[in-house]
């Protein structure tokens, strides 16, 4: 009874704190329209350019420009398997298309050679012949170039494919995991918005606790006995739901923008619920280190900038491997709880996979709720609820 008590109470205080709870259910989905919006203006393309200086040759009496070739099945490739946004273009001669590579106009160029279709020729027919180099010119730092080098190698190995005689003894098969063959930047971008949503409870939370001390009503439930674990539990049992709302809001809003998911939202709920006890477990340290809803608003945003930037929830970010257990990997970001929820977001979101295979996510999510509640609620209850 204690404890429905503390839930009908927590309840009643978190309608009251009506701008702070909007601000956290909506600050996610919010952040879902601006990167749809960043996306949308920036869309990655590739350009590259090709100078034809073939001079072609004849082949069983009929002249032929495998140079020209090359370059059909090139535009014919514009939008291969990958969707990679590579525009073909022809240009007269190497000076004019260095001019375009030196100021960012292209991303990079091949110059097909004269004696191209004669080295085709006497490949086809003899087996050997003069060799012809393909000169490939870019700037090897810039990541476009490395991407369309890339793509105009395989544009080649399929017209090698196309007029060889000889078939290829193996071929190759792409198969995606869940959609990560159909998904963009901003598809990427929505499993950390989604723990981002539960991320806001730090200030929620933090501020359904120490409200009490603010109004010094924790004097009251101090004289109660109403106990350390009635209090918390619920408190946590509402900033749960809090973060259940959160979390489906982002995701209807993500949806809407066009993002698409596989995968369970069963297990995308389990991975929420989990990261809400363990961002309200965090919410008692920084509780024990405040005493009013102002020093929340101002100390809260330490932490919250470290849980946003660098466990990959404003943006996707990989640490470096400390250790492992079990093949599981540990870095420095394992410390906070979210990076292990944007991981198990991930694989279920994008990559199709089942409860099970998060269970080690679960399972450090697990160890580090225990880890920030038994020291939360430790520091806790020694600023605030010693009665003395």
């Amino acid at each position: 009874m204690k404890l429905l008590s503390v839930i009908k109470k927590s309840f009643r205080e978190q309608i009251r704190s009506f701008w702070v709870l909007v601000l956290t259910v909506t600050m996610a989905p919010f952040f879902v329209f601006v990167y749809y919006l960043i996306n949308e203006s920036w869309q990655p393309s590739y350009e590259l350019l090709l100078v034809n200086l073939d001079v072609g040759t004849e082949y069983t009496g009929t002249p032929i420009n495998h140079g020209q070739e090359l370059l059909a099945v090139a535009k014919a490739l514009e939008k291969d398997s990958l969707m990679i946004p590579v525009a073909v273009k022809q240009v007269s001669n190497r000076e004019k298309a260095m001019q375009k590579l030196q100021n960012k106009k292209a991303d990079a160029l091949v110059v097909i050679p004269e004696n191209f279709s004669l080295a085709m020729v006497e490949m086809l027919t003899t087996g050997s012949g003069p060799q012809s180099q393909l000169e490939l010119v870019g700037d090897l730092t810039d990541m476009n170039y490395m991407v369309t080098a890339i793509w105009a190698s395989e544009a080649f190995n399929r017209y090698l494919a196309q007029v060889s005689p000889i078939a290829m003894p193996v071929g190759i098969t792409e198969t995606s995991l869940g959609v990560s063959g159909e998904i963009d930047e901003f598809d990427m971008w929505i499993p950390g918005l989604l723990i981002l949503s539960i991320i806001m409870l730090m200030f929620t939370a933090t501020i359904a606790i120490i409200t009490e001390v603010e109004n010094g009503t924790i004097i009251r439930l101090k004289l109660s006995r109403i106990g350390v674990l009635n209090f918390l539990g619920g408190i946590t049992v509402v900033q749960v739901v809090v973060g259940l709302v959160a979390i489906m809001l982002t995701l209807v809003a993500a949806v809407l923008m066009g993002f698409n998911y596989s995968g369970s939202i069963g297990a995308l709920l389990v991975i929420a619920v989990l990261t809400s006890i363990s961002m309200i477990a965090f919410s008692l340290i920084l509780a024990a280190a405040v005493k009013s809803v102002n020093e929340v608003l101002v100390v809260g945003n330490f932490p919250l900038f470290l849980f946003m930037f660098f466990t990959g929830a404003a943006f996707p970010l990989d640490g470096k491997t400390l250790f492992t257990i079990a093949g599981y990997s540990i870095t420095a970001q394992g410390l906070m709880s979210p990076t292990h929820a944007i991981t198990a977001a991930k694989k279920v979101l994008i990559m199709g996979a089942g409860l099970g295979d998060v269970l080690p996510e679960l399972f450090a999510l697990a160890v580090l709720i225990v880890i920030y509640w038994a020291l939360g609620a430790w520091l806790f209850y020694r600023r605030h609820m010693r009665v003395t």
